[in-house]
């Protein structure tokens, strides 16, 4: 780890100002962060640590029935806090199902936003990585490549977003509000992440210096409680990361849908909401014919990167599940593996 300069502000306008200088970073709970600092593939020169400022750890509910989330609340509050997991179902049930408990006690949700992708070669300084050194290749593109991208990926990258916690709010409408040297400015989470394209190595629509203060879910995505669900596929049980997920988001009137959300999880560089997909299912009755027409059309661009195509498949049947579970209704008691595929429920079919 190389040696930095640690700055503790006093407020966001000083944090601001002092993450303007180049080489800067923004230290939360530092999950993420320290570990890449620990094996050299982030080298800050100055940390700026954002624990102590004020108004940045409180959950509040809008008049309208939004919420505003401050980037320093941590997952396991957010998740348990009983308005919030009422009125977000797929949101809590996605902050239960990533890391362990010890971690979603420390994590945050701004921190959240900014992970970094789990890719080996990335994690790896031997290798050669476009998005951690811009312009020196990318080893995944002949390497162990059977978890990275199929949709949206470039010959410069074809890592994938590691957030479970991005997926729902991403189907539900979420906007990230940030605070730099200009100002105050608000992002659709849909664009604040960025495809890797000819640029990998920017990640997110950020500025130097600016700083995510909360996170907005509308009023409007409240409407679909009583059927949302977050599903993940992950090669263990649990602390894994996804292979593949999705939440699923229906409202439902007269045995019709009025309207649908739906988004997937470790496909892409960011989280990845069909819109497409969203607009087919207005109209029809849910069942699976409609829902897999849907898997169909969110997967239409879909291409292995490598050794990956099963996961085109697998991201199709994901979806189906997904949108299957929520039309049966939002689970009054989160089920004993949250977002897990696989139901504890004697007599539940496991197959995907």
């Amino acid at each position: 780890m190389n040696r930095f300069d640690y700055i503790c502000p006093g407020s966001i306008a000083e944090a601001v100002s002092a993450a303007a200088e180049p080489g800067s970073a923004y230290l939360a709970a530092g999950t993420n962060l320290l570990d890449l600092m620990k094996i050299g593939v982030s080298r800050p020169v100055r940390l700026i640590d954002i624990t102590r400022l004020p108004g940045l750890d409180a959950i509040e509910w809008q008049a309208d029935g939004g919420v505003r989330i401050g980037a320093m609340v941590r997952n396991s509050d957010l998740a348990y806090d009983t308005q919030f997991a009422t009125a977000f179902p797929a949101v809590a049930e996605a902050l239960l199902s990533g890391a362990s408990a010890q971690l979603r006690n420390a994590a945050t949700v701004g921190g959240n936003l900014m992970q970094r992708t789990r890719c080996a070669y990335f994690q790896d300084t031997a290798s050669r990585c476009n998005r951690r050194e811009p312009g020196s290749g990318c080893d995944a593109l002949e390497g162990e490549n059977r978890l990275h991208a199929v949709v949206g990926w470039s010959d410069r990258c074809i890592a994938t977003h590691p957030s479970d916690f991005c997926v729902p709010l991403v189907a539900l409408d979420a906007v990230v509000e940030v605070v730099g040297p200009e100002g105050q400015r608000k992002v659709p989470l849909e664009s604040f992440h960025r495809l890797p394209g000819e640029t990998p190595e920017k990640e997110t629509v950020l500025a130097p210096g600016e700083l995510i203060t909360a996170v907005h879910l509308p009023a409007e995505a409240a409407r679909f409680k009583a059927n949302a669900r977050y599903l993940k596929l992950r090669e263990r049980t649990s602390y894994a990361f996804a292979v593949v997920s999705a939440a699923a988001a229906l409202d439902i009137e007269d045995g019709l849908i009025r309207q649908a959300r739906l988004a997937l999880g470790a496909v892409a560089a960011k989280p990845w909401r069909v819109r497409e997909a969203e607009n087919a299912l207005v109209g029809s009755a849910p069942g699976t014919a409609a829902f897999a027409r849907a898997a169909e059309i969110a997967l239409e661009g879909a291409r292995p990167s490598g050794d990956n195509a099963f996961k085109i498949e697998l991201a199709h049947r994901i979806a189906v599940r997904a949108l299957s579970l929520a039309a049966e209704g939002t689970p009054q008691v989160m089920p004993a593996l949250p977002a897990s595929p696989f139901s504890t429920i004697p007599g539940v079919s496991h197959v995907a």
